[in-house]
């Protein structure tokens, strides 16, 4: 008895020192002059998504809103302390001039180790999101030469080529009398992976054909947010990086890591042994690996891709000696898979839902395409060509203000921060510390866009876009660290966008829900039901 009332009591002491831990930790802001979001317990601010109480985009914009006036808000994922940046201007100048304080995304994988081993063997960890200070700035001057307008001009094709593919499908199925109604997350994300197996990967699939080709089953399944398994590995990778690396966990599934990984090296195998030279990812990697991947010295890093188009930093360009391992190379078709898949589906999904509610924006849109395709007299549409088109940017550039891919951008402190905006109070931000910039609250602030959740590409007109502070037109994310794909991804956007619209009209159906209620989710941006339109053939 008495032995059962000491291991009580010891259980119950053990209770109540995690449980004063755990409340210190939501005394961090207490101490700053900064307000900060009432925390829940152990969830801190993240509660109402955790429990799928609350959609990202409602979430982001509550805590947003909650100090209306503040530059800063504290906020607590978890027990972890946040600095959530409101002011365009502070953003500006944490993320973009005071870069060198906050280099890096917030640590997944090893928390505290020498930057040089982050990564080890993971896919993942040796991605160029994943990597850190000097290793990050390392490879993204790496692979900054293959994401200027003069690669995009190479790669035009592959990417045509699968727009074009998909749209003859489609015709296709309509000669046949089938009826065009589809879910648009599932249709973009089959476009997305197959141009980029062709762009990244060197094959060819068609997954809207071959629905279930092994390519698009095996990357739908390594992006699987959604699951239960994905879920908690995100979670605990995320509070206990450290522990989760000496267990060996990795963000990806092993076995389908290894896949992709052995595709790529037999296809540079057989490139070598066979002479062969196509333009794409592979490619560029293998002239990476011979030192041959340089700027171009008269490249001129312009919006050449429309006004969402992030420019290249001083980092991108500067030159360095550091030899990269296959896998380390490797690493970044994975990172391009990522985007391709689930952020340029996404931007494609929702800006395909705005044409379908907003048919007069749709029919203007499509009046450039059919200006623009008879402009040609019968030459096939080129990179330079698709650039000029002055309404499709417009509408790109508001679907990518109205709904962007990424609801959040996190940055790193990796150095003590002194944090001074010259009226107020002088703080430290730590070492170590996370800061958030909420891209979907600011893109909706009435303040930066009037009437914001209308789609009005007028925004962005010739006439309108100085009205618009860059500040807070952030798609591609900010500063060093921003998207270094956005020109591949504007690309992608408008090469299918053209080629759809030009044979088909977008239609709604019974299941188009006007307005959109979103998925009540961790991580994206996603409608609860899905995004369903129809596609009706132009006659003619």
């Amino acid at each position: 008895m008495e032995v059962n009332l000491l291991t009580a009591a010891a259980i119950g002491a053990i209770i109540l020192l995690l449980f004063y831990y755990m409340s210190k930790s939501y005394e961090y802001f207490l101490s700053k002059p900064v307000p900060c979001i009432k925390p829940t317990f152990f969830v801190g601010s993240t509660g109402p998504v955790m429990f799928r109480r609350s959609d990202v985009t409602s979430h982001f914009k509550m805590l947003y809103n909650a100090f209306p006036e503040a530059k800063i808000v504290g906020i607590y994922d978890f027990m972890k302390p946040i600095f959530m940046l409101r002011d365009v201007n502070v953003i500006k100048k944490i993320a973009v001039k005071d870069f060198d304080f906050f280099t890096d995304h917030t640590p997944m994988l090893i928390s505290g180790a020498p930057e040089d081993e982050v990564g080890g063997e993971s896919l993942f960890g040796n991605s160029l999101f994943a990597l850190r200070g000097q290793k990050w700035r390392d490879m993204r001057s790496t692979l900054s030469p293959a994401f200027t307008g003069s690669k995009m001009r190479y790669m035009f094709e592959l990417v045509a080529s699968r727009a074009r593919s998909m749209v003859d499908f489609y015709n296709s199925e309509a000669k046949a009398g089938k009826t065009l109604e589809f879910e648009m997350k599932d249709t973009f994300s089959r476009f997305g992976n197959d141009v980029i197996a062709t762009v990244a990967f060197g094959i060819e699939v068609n997954s809207l054909k071959d629905r279930d080709n092994e390519f698009y089953l095996k990357g739908k399944q390594m992006l699987n947010f959604q699951s239960f398994m994905m879920l908690i590995k995100f979670l605990m990778l995320r509070s206990m990086p450290r522990l989760m690396q000496k267990l060996g966990v990795d963000f990806l599934d092993s076995n389908l890591a290894d896949y992709f990984k052995k595709m790529i090296v037999e296809n540079m195998k057989q490139r070598e042994v066979h002479k062969i030279i196509r333009n794409d990812m592979i490619n560029m990697l293998m002239e990476v690996r011979k030192g041959r991947l340089k700027h171009l010295k008269d490249e001129q890093d312009l919006k050449d891709a429309g006004f969402a188009t992030v420019e290249e930093s001083n980092v991108g360009k500067t030159t360095h000696s550091r030899t990269w391992t296959e896998n380390e190379l490797i690493a970044q078709c994975f990172l391009f898979f990522l985007a391709g898949f689930d952020t340029v589906s996404t931007a494609m999904c929702f800006l395909t839902y705005e044409l379908t509610i907003n048919p007069d924006v749709q029919n203007r849109l499509h009046e450039e395409i059919v200006e623009t395709n008879q402009s040609l007299n019968g030459a096939a549409l080129s990179y330079e060509v698709l650039q000029k088109m002055e309404y499709m940017d417009m509408v790109v550039s508001e679907a990518l203000r109205k709904w962007p891919p990424v609801a959040v951008y996190d940055r790193f402190c990796t150095k003590d921060y002194v944090y001074d905006d010259g009226v107020g109070p002088r703080f430290v931000i730590e070492k170590e510390r996370t800061i958030w910039i909420p891209t979907i609250a600011i893109h909706r602030d009435p303040k930066y866009y009037p009437n914001p959740e209308k789609f009005d590409p007028e925004r962005f007109s010739e006439e309108n876009r100085s009205k618009i502070n860059a500040e807070a037109y952030l798609p591609f994310g900010v500063g060093p660290r921003n998207c270094i794909g956005s020109r591949l991804a504007l690309m992608e956007v408008k090469l299918i966008i053209y080629y759809l619209l030009k044979d088909f009209s977008l239609e709604p159906t019974e299941k188009t829900q006007v307005p959109l209620e979103m998925l009540k989710n961790l991580f994206a941006i996603q409608a609860k039901n899905g995004v369903w339109v129809e596609f009706k053939p132009r006659g003619g």
